[in-house]
C-alpha cells in the first residue's frame, strides 16, 4: 500500500509538472486521489466523492508508471488472483471491501484505539519504536533487492536513493525524475548511465555546466557504485532466490550502512 500510494503521490506531481511546471503535489489532494483511485479499481460506488483536477491524466500517468516500471499493484494482482480462482470451489476470496479496508488502513483502528488505553511504559516504548525501526530497515532492504531484480523499479530507487545520506535529497530526485522522462529511461538507468559516462570519459571529462545532474555527481557516483557491490555479492550467493543471504553476507545492518556510505 505505501509503494502505491508512492506511485500516486509521483504521478500526481509528474501531472502537474505537465500543467503547471512544478514537480510538486499537496498531501491533501493525494490523499483525495488515493480514496477515490481505490474505489474506481475495486468496482466500488464513487458516486458523490470528491476528485482532483485532471484526474484522467493522473490515471493515465499512474498505469503508465506501473506498466514502465515492471510492476503491478496490489489491486491488479488481486484482481488476477481472483480470476484464476474463480473457479475453485470452497475458496475463499477477500472482498472488494475487505481490500479497500486492508488498503485504508483500517483494520488496524480497533487495534490503535485499544492501545491507547494500556499505559504506556519505557519498555513497551521501546518495542513499538524498535519495530518501527525493523519495518523500515526491512523496507530499505526489500528496496535494493527490488532494484537488483528489477532496473526499471522508480519506486525503489525514490525510497533508497538517499539512505543512507548521499546529498541526494528531493532537487536530486526530480532532476534525475525529468532526465528519466526526457530519455525514456528509468531513473536508474538514467543515473547509471550519466555516472558510467564520467567514469569512462576520465579527468578529462566533465558533464556540461547545464546538465542539472552535475551538481550530484558524487552522491550518484556513490549510489551507483553501492548497488555495483550489491550485484557482485548477489553473483557470489548459489542460490540468491532467499533474499536474507545478502544480508547475512554483509553481516549486519551497521556493516551495511558502513559499505552503503563508502566507509567499507
Amino acid at each position: 500500500a505505501d509503494s502505491m500510494l508512492l506511485a500516486l503521490q509521483l504521478s500526481m506531481a509528474e501531472n502537474n509538472k505537465q500543467h503547471s511546471g512544478e514537480f510538486t503535489v499537496s498531501l491533501s489532494d493525494v490523499l483525495l486521489t488515493w480514496k477515490y483511485l481505490l474505489h474506481e479499481k475495486l468496482n466500488l460506488p464513487v458516486e458523490n466523492m470528491d476528485v482532483t483536477d485532471h484526474y484522467e491524466d493522473v490515471r493515465k500517468i499512474y498505469d503508465d508508471f506501473l506498466k514502465n516500471s515492471n510492476m503491478l499493484d496490489l489491486i491488479d494482482v488481486y484482481q488476477k488472483c481472483r480470476a484464476l480462482t474463480s473457479n475453485c470451489e470452497n475458496y475463499n476470496t477477500v472482498s472488494p471491501s475487505q481490500l479497500l479496508d486492508f488498503l485504508s488502513g483500517k483494520q488496524y483502528a480497533v487495534g490503535d484505539e485499544t492501545d491507547l488505553s494500556i499505559p504506556t511504559s519505557p519498555t513497551s516504548k521501546y518495542n513499538r519504536d524498535n519495530e518501527k525501526v525493523q519495518l523500515l530497515a526491512r523496507k530499505i532492504i526489500f528496496s535494493y533487492l527490488n532494484l537488483l531484480v528489477n532496473s526499471k523499479n522508480d519506486l525503489a530507487v525514490a525510497y533508497i536513493l538517499n539512505i543512507p545520506d548521499r546529498g541526494l535529497g528531493r532537487e536530486a530526485f526530480t532532476d534525475l525524475k525529468h532526465a528519466a522522462r526526457e530519455k525514456q529511461m528509468s531513473i536508474f538507468l538514467v543515473a547509471t548511465s550519466f555516472i558510467r559516462t564520467i567514469e569512462l570519459g576520465g579527468k578529462g571529462y566533465a558533464p556540461p555546466p547545464s546538465d542539472p545532474l552535475r551538481t550530484h555527481v558524487k552522491g550518484l557516483s556513490n549510489f551507483i557504485n553501492f548497488i555495483d557491490k550489491l550485484d557482485e555479492i548477489l553473483g557470489e550467493i548459489p542460490n540468491p532466490r532467499g533474499c536474507k543471504s545478502i544480508c547475512w553476507k554483509i553481516n549486519n545492518w551497521n556493516e551495511f550502512w558502513k559499505c552503503s556510505s563508502g566507509q567499507k
